[in-house]
């Protein structure tokens, strides 16, 4: 069998846009399904430990769920994934103000951002890959933010079963990016909540939070606290310890850990998910020196996925990323990007099982 790229129509948009939807589909029979709508990620399957393949991910079997709200399932989110405090930062002296859309903060991107626009693809057909790259530029000003930004994402599945994600962006004029995937996993196969997966997440500390889910400022070491996740642990050993003040903030895990980087700058294993059922396995690797780890708190059994009904705590994120609110934090990294620089970013997602 060899790795294949198809394409079809997904839908229309009100205002005429047409969504399509591509397959791409590598030497093993691992399919992954990305609409140009968004960059969003509707299917992804894995094998479990009989070789048995089923969709992974959270979505939608067409388009109109997509266009009237949803949680980001498996959205490119942009120009800012996560949180901004009141939807305000400061760069070079000048404040911008962004969409409030998250009780009293800013949240991916604004109300428009790039999970809701469609963005221009092209093909990539290689001899032991298959990918699909999309690009879109965000005008100065867009949902508030500073500059002509030129994106391109690139997904790339091999034949080892690994998604590749890859960013890049240039700006005209000093701005600010956290770009990111939203993809909700479950590694059962969509069957039941992901409350006894394991997780292991290379983190010494994690980004404190206030009650709307903004940094305070102060990294806290995960020993001794429910968000110690160093060795394979369940996730819902200590999601509902809400004595823990972190615990109640988020209600459950909706945090950003510090990855263990040292001083590895390139695709590093950060975090390791198994579904102890399926024997299903995803590793996940990143240059970014964060990631949100959110455990679908807020679903409530009123979106109808693929099969399924998307009940609180029925798929997990992992969101490499930048930390939250990092432009008023300036003892975080940066997340100013200025013109004559390159963005870039990389993550992967790999499943096997066992």
């Amino acid at each position: 069998m060899i790795s294949t790229i198809s394409k079809e129509v997904f839908g229309e948009l009100p205002d005429g846009q047409t969504a399509d939807l591509y397959t791409l589909t590598n030497a093993n029979g691992m399919t992954v399904n990305i609409t140009n709508y968004g960059g969003i990620i509707t299917k992804l399957t894995a094998p479990d430990k009989n070789g048995e393949w089923a969709d992974v991910v959270l979505g939608f079997d067409s388009l109109p769920p997509y266009l009237n709200g949803h949680p980001f399932f498996g959205a490119l989110v942009g120009r800012f994934g996560n949180r901004i405090a009141k939807g305000k930062f400061k760069l070079n002296g000048q404040e911008y103000n962004l969409p409030i859309n998250n009780g009293p903060n800013a949240l991916h991107g604004g109300l428009k951002g790039f999970d809701k626009v469609i963005w221009k693809t092209t093909e990539i057909k290689k001899d032991s890959t298959v990918g699909l790259e999309l690009t879109y530029t965000s005008k100065d000003g867009e949902e508030g933010y500073p500059g002509n930004l030129a994106v391109k994402v690139t997904y790339t599945l091999s034949n080892d079963n690994a998604l590749l994600i890859e960013y890049s962006a240039t700006t005209d004029k000093p701005t600010i990016i956290n770009l990111t995937n939203h993809s909700y996993f479950n590694l059962s196969g969509l069957k039941r909540d992901i409350l006894n997966h394991e997780m292991m997440i290379k983190a010494d500390s994690m980004v404190a939070v206030d009650s709307t889910l903004i940094p305070t400022g102060k990294l806290r070491a995960v020993e001794g606290t429910p968000f110690d996740f160093r060795k394979p642990t369940v996730v819902g050993a200590g999601i509902d310890k809400t004595e823990d003040e972190q615990i109640k903030n988020g209600k459950g895990y909706d945090h950003c850990w510090v990855i263990n980087r040292g001083t590895d700058k390139g695709l590093m294993h950060f975090a390791t998910v198994t579904e102890p059922e399926s024997g299903r396995i995803m590793e996940a690797y990143t240059t970014e020196p964060g990631v949100q780890f959110y455990t679908g708190n807020f679903l409530d059994g009123n979106l109808k996925g693929k099969n399924a009904t998307y009940t609180k705590r029925f798929g997990l994120c992992l969101e490499t990323e930048h930390y939250p609110d990092s432009p008023n934090q300036p003892q975080f990294p940066t997340t100013e990007l200025k013109p004559g620089e390159t963005y870039s970013s990389a993550t992967m997602y790999k499943f096997s099982a066992k």
